[in-house]
């Protein structure tokens, strides 16, 4: 009769645990994803997390996550997931398309409605284009973002290109991520200083986004 009577209360013990435990993990991948985007992602200790975090314990981010590269990894998933769901839903319903303008929206409004769903203020564009543009942490993005849901995105966008040499649509592949991160990270700066913007909202913004780079990817190649 004692087991029977203590093991509920000790499943409680564990999952209030638990709940601490997820809700401490939570608290230390929005203050690092903040610091990071805010002073640099090099320029930011671990300690310096736990502390702003409010963890006694400077050694809170490794009991939680390991390494620095395991919690920048961990960001990139967290917001990863989300913006793949997102994606997933809209090649559902644009299924076999012909039209450049339905694949540059697959490449362009996850990422953008994932930031207006946060709300502002948010970090995630200014923290993710500094990995992107570092030779030693861009493979995390690479590796948490880069699934099936891009890699049919991007099939679909060279569906439609068929004309376009394979040299000149690898350029412009490039030319067009460059332009969406640093894009995305100088509007979220703009909302986030309450400086202004050429566009009062995120939905605006990826309007005038889609056009531009359907202009870049159908621009004429100069033989």
């Amino acid at each position: 009769m004692e087991q029977t009577h203590g093991t509920p209360a000790r499943a409680s013990g564990r999952s209030a645990r638990a709940d601490r435990a997820g809700g401490t993990r939570e608290l230390i991948l929005t203050v690092a994803e903040r610091l990071f985007a805010e002073r640099g992602v090099f320029a930011v200790s671990n300690r310096q997390i736990s502390e702003a975090a409010g963890q006694g314990n400077n050694a809170a981010v490794g009991y939680h996550f390991g390494t620095k590269t395991d919690l920048l990894r961990a960001i990139v998933r967290r917001h990863g997931e989300r913006t793949d769901t997102l994606r997933v839903a809209m090649l559902d319903e644009i299924g076999d398309s012909t039209d450049v303008r339905d694949w540059v929206s697959c490449l362009v409004r996850p990422g953008t409605r994932h930031l207006a769903e946060l709300g502002a203020p948010t970090w995630y564009a200014r923290f993710v284009v500094q990995l992107m543009t570092d030779p030693q942490l861009r493979d995390i993005v690479v590796d948490e973002t880069f699934g099936p849901s891009l890699e049919r995105t991007v099939d679909g966008l060279n569906r439609c290109l068929p004309e376009l040499p394979l040299p000149v649509r690898l350029e412009r592949g490039d030319m067009a991520r460059h332009l969406q991160l640093h894009m995305l990270a100088e509007r979220e700066r703009a909302l986030a200083e309450g400086t202004h913007t050429a566009r009062p909202t995120w939905a605006e913004y990826e309007t005038g986004m889609i056009d531009a780079l359907i202009g870049l990817w159908l621009a004429p190649v100069t033989p």
